[in-house]
């Protein structure tokens, strides 16, 4: 089997499965909060798409093309605004019918989806948007030294991985070593001994929302930024790849959001690669499926365990 061809297929599962991981914290941190799954996710990731456009066209109309002050700067507005749409789904879609059945935030959050979805098309336009290039070049790595070929990672996919990380670092040091993380902890763990404890749940939920949709923002921007075209409907298949990806690693489980990414990323490229790329999303589904039945709890998860 070709070296090269295999080296490629890991660099491009790599970067795709750190997007997925980042869109599919937002995914296993509500859950793991209210255990309900916020379907109005993957339309937070495609409003974050459109947000940077918006600010890089900004900061070219006011004359800045520095590239780190560029991208420094339109990460940290992308990631403001996308908290804002992250909180404003938390308190239309989930408090007010906190203490209704199951099913109706479920429907709730689909509806708000479309709603999103539509305000999208309505506002952009339903055409494919587009922004210039930002990082220009390559890293090669030897790959077949008789036939001189390289397996190639562009600047733009090593900020990407990089990025994917850090974030994925920092947001589990948030939740395991400050005050905030123990709050975090202590809702999911109980919801009503946390408020006789003097924690406010509600606000902890609405944090949780904006923490998911900042890590969601990040992705929008670094997939943005890597492929250069959106459109309104860009966020539903990724937002059900990364609940895919979300349920692989164990929902619930912040470094198996991250490990389920990477797994689906590198099966998506490895079957994109070396059977059919047309039937890769085909694959990917299927995957759930298998785990669904078989392991439920993915791979990280721990199974709930009822008492009677």
């Amino acid at each position: 089997m070709d070296i090269y061809i295999i080296g490629q297929q890991w660099v491009n599962g790599l970067v795709l499965g750190s997007t997925y991981g980042l869109i599919a914290v937002g995914y296993t941190m509500v859950y793991g909060i209210m255990g309900m799954i916020n379907f109005a996710h993957g339309e937070i990731y495609m409003i974050s798409a459109y947000l940077t456009a918006i600010f890089l066209a900004l900061f070219s109309l006011l004359g800045i093309h520095s590239v780190p002050v560029v991208l420094l700067g339109v990460l940290l507005l992308t990631v403001l605004f996308t908290a804002l749409y992250g909180w404003s789904v938390e308190r239309i879609a989930y408090r007010p019918l906190r203490q209704s059945t199951r099913l109706a935030p479920l429907i709730s959050a689909i509806g708000i989806s479309l709603i999103l979805q539509n305000y999208i098309r309505i506002s952009q336009g339903a055409r494919n948007q587009g922004v210039p290039p930002l990082l220009d070049g390559v890293f090669r790595l030897p790959a077949d030294s008789l036939d001189h070929r390289f397996v190639q990672i562009t600047y733009m996919q090593s900020l990407i991985v990089v990025t994917a990380f850090i974030s994925m670092a920092l947001l589990t040091w948030i939740i395991q070593h400050t005050a905030l993380g123990r709050a975090c902890r202590a809702t999911q763990q109980d919801r009503v001994m946390a408020n006789l404890l003097g924690v406010n749940t509600d606000r902890i939920i609405s944090v949780v929302f904006v923490l998911g949709a900042a890590m969601a923002a990040v992705a929008g921007l670094l997939v943005t930024l890597n492929y250069g075209s959106f459109d309104f409907y860009v966020g539903f298949l990724m937002g059900i790849k990364a609940f895919t990806a979300a349920v692989l690693g164990g929902i619930g489980s912040l470094p198996g959001a991250m490990l389920g990414g990477i797994v689906l990323g590198l099966a998506e490229s490895f079957f994109a690669g070396f059977v059919n790329s047309d039937y890769k999303d085909v694959f990917a589904f299927s995957i759930l499926i298998l785990f669904l039945i078989f392991r439920p709890s993915g791979f990280l998860g721990v199974p709930e365990v009822e008492k009677v």
